[in-house]
């Protein structure tokens, strides 16, 4: 039998901040179907809970790796404690993964202000870094076999509208894994970068509006359709498994920079 090469997961163990919604939860399911152990975090006691049962229940396999979960609210004044909680909790890892994310900060050029400005970068900017510096300390291996991946997003490079505030930490990211790819090599750093995507983000949306802009964006797009977040997982895990990528934006936005 040939000698597997490319089950590169099997075995290891992979830390999903923001893993019971969402692009996080689809990660966590790719990474528990390629043999990964995997544990969860977000801000609600109640939807860790359930999506650590949620897990165990779709894959109940006796040979399913172990699936855990930890509550850690990014949002407040005590960030940087509450995540060295978190990695002291967690233990060990290979891969660390940040799909954490809050209310888009859609506010008018007009209306920000230092203190609504240093809000809407907490969860999305200030706390990856955060976590960079924290969780570095907790990778199991120095080396290129090890990363963290972060999530930003398509308007990091496509302005919208009124977006500026949120286009500001998007595109920070960018910048922010290249330099940590530096500072904390051979550990790799990657960002990926979805366009819409169809999860609960857009659930405070009435029906027919979503539906309505979901049809509009599918028409423009190369792709024909909006993401789905299992699609998106996909290069998660090639970022995790692909040892010679670092400093990297990985986009999966239906091309909708194209257009």
């Amino acid at each position: 039998m040939a000698t597997q090469k490319y089950n590169k997961l099997a075995g290891k163990h992979v830390l999903v901040i923001g893993g019971t919604s969402g692009i996080g939860y689809s990660v966590a399911e790719a990474c528990l179907e390629s043999s990964a152990s995997v544990t969860i975090s977000s801000s609600s006691p109640d939807r860790v809970s359930s999506c650590v049962a949620s897990l165990k229940a779709s894959y109940p396999h006796s040979n399913t790796p172990k699936v855990s979960g930890h509550v850690c609210d990014l949002s407040q004044p005590t960030v940087e404690k509450d995540i060295e909680k978190l990695f002291e909790a967690c233990g060990q890892v290979d891969h660390i993964v940040f799909t954490a994310g809050d209310k888009l900060a859609t506010i008018p050029l007009q209306d920000a202000t230092y203190e609504n400005i240093i809000r809407a970068g907490q969860v999305r900017f200030i706390a990856p870094l955060l976590v960079a510096k924290i969780g570095s300390r907790y990778l199991k291996n120095k080396t290129a076999e090890s990363s963290i991946i972060f999530t930003t997003g398509s308007v990091a490079e496509k302005p919208v509208p009124g977006w500026s505030v949120v286009a500001s930490f998007a595109s920070g990211m960018h910048g922010m894994v290249r330099n940590l790819a530096i500072d904390l090599k051979p550990v790799r750093v990657n960002v990926v970068s979805p366009g819409a995507v169809d999860t609960q983000m857009w659930n405070g949306m009435p029906e027919e509006a979503k539906k309505g802009m979901f049809k509009e964006i599918a028409g423009k797009v190369p792709t024909g359709h909006v993401g789905r977040p299992e699609e998106v997982a996909e290069a998660y895990l090639w970022l995790m498994k692909d040892s010679n990528v670092t400093g990297f934006v990985a986009c999966s936005d239906s091309g909708s920079k194209l257009v």
